[in-house]
């Protein structure tokens, strides 16, 4: 915003009215010495020009002088309207609530097709970001994380044979204060420290329809949430709902305002979903390959790192947790999720935090098929929060932004079911920041 554009066309208006004022050959004069600035080598015709041009008869002059001042008004008219024009485009862009209808279910997301773009806009998504600003990709280039997700020696095995626990430690589980699983992880304590001081970085972000992770009070069986989409979704076979939060409340218009959705795919005010952001000290960390989807690829994208023989998962992988009932409501809009857990004390959000280690989730997995990618570290916050749907609309635009096709982590996965206490680990550290 140009705070000085009133003291700017004040100025122009009083030297408009002293062109008006101004004797023919001093206009003369003065458009031939611009004229000059741009052009020396034609002085000398400039010169002659303006000569010849003083030898008119006054009638002639009067009607020139007329047409400089008409010309010097219409183009400070123009400029305006195109100000005017400019910034209600921009304002048009900016996400507000409506109460137009939920997106379908069966709405597909918005998409480019990249190879009938123009060669010089081929790194340009035309997706806006919702606040106008387009949203551009990084140049096109190798991913070296490209298929890293490993599968052999990884498969889905047996929990139990025989009544003997085949699996390690498994997520996600009961974070209530005082839990404790009946798996014996001596040897396999969790990263206590944020994943930053010991070395991983996030190569991911996604979310679930309702918990996982089970914390009694916060989002347990007894919590609620609205269900127009929920319903959809579990009668498509799409997604299976989770534990929600105790938060919701249909009487409170943030809960029940549906959100004009930019970004993000069969969203939902007033439901809970569970953000994941999982790390690693193998990812692509600082470089514009970073985030991937599937995050396997991200987790296990620099060679060498990771290890089975000697295990060195559990503290060189760990994956944070949030849980969040969305609202329609800017008060409780932060800038940006997509980079890992809110840490705001005075919200209390993450810092009630139980660190244990388990295994991947995902609705393949459950009581009687688990996991083999682990032991890896999860820290996960314990109470529900609140959080604007434009919180997540922003973050699913910077998703979009990624080099790697992040399209199919825009939408809730479905919940593991709770994982029991026979597959789930006895090492949970349950912490409490100040």
């Amino acid at each position: 915003r140009n705070t000085s554009g009133g003291s700017q066309f004040a100025t122009a208006q009083n030297q408009e009215k002293s062109i008006h004022n101004t004797p023919p050959q001093q206009h003369y004069a003065l458009f031939s010495t611009l004229r000059n600035m741009c052009r020396p080598e034609e002085k000398a015709t400039n010169e002659q020009e303006m000569s010849a041009q003083t030898t008119d008869p006054p009638s002639k002059r009067k009607g020139i002088t007329a047409v400089l001042g008409f010309t010097t008004v219409a183009f400070m008219a123009s400029t305006i309207a195109l100000a005017v024009v400019y910034s209600q485009e921009k304002n048009k862009n900016v996400p507000t609530s409506t109460d137009g209808p939920a997106m379908d279910s069966g709405s597909e997301p918005d998409s480019i097709d990249d190879e009938s773009m123009d060669d010089s806009m081929s790194n340009t998504n035309l997706l806006a970001d919702g606040y106008g600003v387009p949203l551009s990709k990084p140049p096109p280039g190798e991913n070296p994380c490209a298929g890293k997700k490993p599968d052999a020696g990884f498969e889905n095995i047996d929990c139990m044979k025989d009544e003997v626990v085949q699996a390690l430690d498994q997520a996600g589980t009961n974070v209530t204060i005082g839990y404790k699983g009946e798996i014996d992880a001596s040897g396999r304590e969790p990263i206590t420290s944020p994943y930053f001081e010991a070395g991983l970085c996030p190569v991911n972000v996604h979310w679930h329809l309702g918990t996982e992770h089970y914390s009694v009070g916060e989002f347990d069986e007894n919590g609620t949430g609205s269900s127009e989409i929920t319903t959809r979704r579990k009668a498509a076979g799409k997604a299976r709902l989770g534990f929600q939060c105790g938060l919701y409340d249909s009487a409170d218009p943030k809960f029940t305002t549906e959100y004009d959705w930019k970004h993000c795919i069969e969203m939902e005010v007033g439901q809970t979903y569970e953000v994941h952001w999982p790390h690693s000290a193998a990812g692509a960390c600082g470089t514009v390959n970073q985030y991937q989807t599937p995050f396997y690829d991200g987790v296990f994208c620099t060679d060498g790192v990771l290890s089975l023989a000697p295990l060195n998962t559990y503290y060189k992988i760990g994956v944070q947790a949030q849980i969040f009932t969305i609202v329609n409501d800017e008060d409780y809009y932060y800038p940006d999720l997509m980079r890992g857990m809110i840490v705001d004390a005075p919200a209390k959000m993450g810092t009630d935090i139980t660190k244990y280690t388990g295994s991947t989730t995902g609705t393949s997995r459950n009581n009687d098929i688990c996991s083999s990618y682990t032991p890896i570290t999860w820290q996960v916050d314990r109470k529900c929060h609140l959080v604007s749907a434009s919180t997540f609309d922003k973050m699913c635009a910077d998703m979009k932004a990624q080099r790697d096709d992040m399209s199919d982590d825009l939408y809730a996965h479905g919940s593991r079911e709770l994982v029991d206490d026979k597959i789930a680990a006895n090492n949970h550290q349950n912490l409490r920041k100040k």
